[in-house]
This record gives structure tokens, C-alpha cells and sequence, in this order.
């Protein structure tokens, strides 16, 4: 199984220029390494919260959405509103992995920033049983 980060090729463009952009790819650092028959994904995604992930597959391709909405008021003792500042940041990022994979075969925790994935390297050997033709 390899891996093929998609990317945008602007994104790349202007991060070969000017460094790391912001528009997705440049938050979501990952490593992948291989362990016991796994591959293990360290997705970085500082400032995001666990429940700010969703994860999906679909016809062999992993993909990794994060999302954050936050917002800061401040009011006086009358309740005049002084100060409000909103935040909205939104960055995601796909992989194929390949069609042999299943979702219950991708294990994730989310830990200090941190998105884990593990999945098997190999297919799994599904057993052969004799099957029966029906004769009508």
C-alpha cells in the first residue's frame, strides 16, 4: 500500500516561494511510518479539538477534515459589548490508501494536537469457504 497525499498544486506552488501556506496542506503536517504490520499517520492539528475531526474512506481514499469555530465577546457591566472577535479555520487533506481497506480496519485518537491513524500494511486474507450454486 502507498500513500498519495492529494495537494493542491497552488498550495505547493507558493510554498516552494514563500514557505508553508495556510490553506490546508500547511497545518496538517504528517508523518507515516510502519510498526508491527501498521502504518501509523501523525497528523498535526494544533488548536483543533478531537470533536473538530471528522474522518472518512470512500473508494480507497482517506480523508481527514478539521474544523474550528470560536468567538469572543466582551461586555461591560451594562452588557454594551466592548470587543467580539471570531475565528474560523477549516483545513482538510486526503490520502489513498487503497480499495482493500475497510473502515473498521482504521483506528484513531486524537491527543495534544495530535491525530493518530493506524491501519493494516497488507490485505487482509479473507477465508475461502465453498460456496453453493442454487440449481432451480
Amino acid at each position: 500500500m502507498k500513500f498519495y497525499p492529494t495537494s493542491n498544486m497552488f498550495d505547493d506552488m507558493f510554498e516552494n516561494f514563500f514557505g508553508p501556506t495556510y490553506s490546508g496542506s500547511g497545518l496538517m503536517r504528517t508523518d507515516i511510518h510502519e510498526k508491527d504490520g501498521k502504518y501509523i499517520m501523525d497528523i498535526d492539528l494544533p488548536g483543533y479539538q478531537k470533536e473538530d475531526n471528522k474522518i472518512s474512506l470512500y473508494n480507497g481514499s482517506l480523508t481527514i477534515q478539521a474544523e474550528h469555530h470560536e468567538s469572543n465577546e466582551e461586555k461591560d457591566a451594562k452588557g454594551n459589548l466592548l470587543r467580539q472577535e471570531r475565528y474560523t479555520g477549516a483545513c482538510s487533506r486526503s490520502f489513498y490508501v487503497g480499495d482493500h481497506l475497510k473502515q473498521e480496519d482504521i483506528h484513531a485518537s486524537f491527543k495534544d494536537g495530535i491525530l493518530t491513524l493506524s491501519m493494516p500494511t497488507e490485505k487482509k486474507k479473507e477465508e475461502e469457504t465453498k460456496k453453493f450454486i442454487d440449481i432451480l
